[in-house]
């Protein structure tokens, strides 16, 4: 069963692997480089789907100085279509909907092969960011053009612990249309358990049938790289935090916290009868941290009734 049928049919359990497409400035040589490294890499893991993040300067989310600098990378469509053509499983679009107008979105859904293809529409960071097209209005875009292309939102377990109604955020984007889940990455396991719950009993209580999660994880090569996390809104406990500080190798610490994590969850889910992704993402351009990622893939897939 491919990666659609399993989210359409909210059956069967997969493994996504995450990246981030090339700097704006990378040459189309350099791209092509690094694509077909990519697609010889991740061939071994048998992964069900790759996604493609669309990034944004969140800068004015958070006023604190970013840990690293913000550098705008290619579009991650045309990073795919110019690039990772040899790619054969469906990938998962990311779109910054505040970065497009609705013309370039519509003419972009129009130019999607349904049966090889999905997105998950990101709304503006903050309320101060100029927008061009709402989530909203992304959302009913897509259902006007294509309501085919199967649609995926951004769950956030933290701010469900800090507002306490996430899981009715996830129920809205389910009755708009979306059809998958894909969370930030997964360092509190206590509040992605939170928010699982009470969206798995919401849905019981509508008479509705929850959709299928994909919880991200991935690995923290150094103390800078988390505070980094930490600007992008991802809480660590602080006993992880003490973990990996004062590890011999954080590196190796991190990955064993992100398998320990991943497992919770699985069986979580599985007690629940909520259907579920692992999605393994890996931003980082040091080699160490991307050889980590791919060995965490490869310890999860084993995990999963796929």
């Amino acid at each position: 069963m491919d990666l659609l049928r399993r989210i359409v049919s909210r059956r069967g359990e997969f493994l996504l692997f995450a990246l981030t497409p090339p700097r704006l400035a990378t040459t189309a040589e350099q791209a092509q480089e690094i694509a077909d490294r990519t697609v010889e890499r991740l061939a071994p893991l048998d992964v069900d789907g790759l996604i493609l993040y669309d990034i944004d300067d969140e800068a004015d989310r958070n006023p604190e100085q970013r840990p690293f600098p913000f550098l705008p990378t290619m579009d991650p469509a045309d990073y795919l279509d110019r690039h990772l053509r040899a790619w054969r499983t469906p990938v998962v679009v990311y779109r910054a909907t505040a970065k497009y107008t609705e013309r370039e979105l519509r003419d972009w859904i129009a130019s999607q092969d349904a049966a090889s293809r999905m997105a998950v529409f990101v709304g503006a960071p903050s309320r101060e960011r100029r927008v061009a097209t709402t989530l909203r209005r992304a959302q009913q875009l897509r259902a006007e053009v294509d309501p085919a292309l199967l649609l995926g939102a951004v769950a956030i377990p933290e701010r469900h612990t800090r507002k306490g109604d996430e899981h009715l955020g996830l129920i809205a984007k389910q009755q708009a249309g979306c059809s998958f889940f894909v969370t930030q990455v997964v360092y509190d396991v206590n509040a992605a358990k939170n928010l699982v719950s009470d969206y798995a009993y919401e849905c019981r209580d509508r008479g509705l049938d929850p959709l299928p999660i994909a919880f991200t994880f991935s690995v923290c090569g150094s103390i800078k790289t988390l505070e980094f996390l930490r600007w992008l809104g991802v809480d660590v406990p602080r006993w992880i935090e003490n973990d990996l500080r004062h590890a011999d190798d954080t590196l190796d610490a991190s990955l064993e916290h992100a398998v320990g994590a991943a497992l919770e969850l699985i069986s979580f889910c599985r007690h629940l009868g909520v259907p579920f992704g692992i999605n393994v993402e890996s931003v980082s351009i040091r080699r160490v941290e991307i050889e980590a990622s791919v060995r965490l893939a490869e310890q999860l897939r084993s995990k999963l009734a796929r």
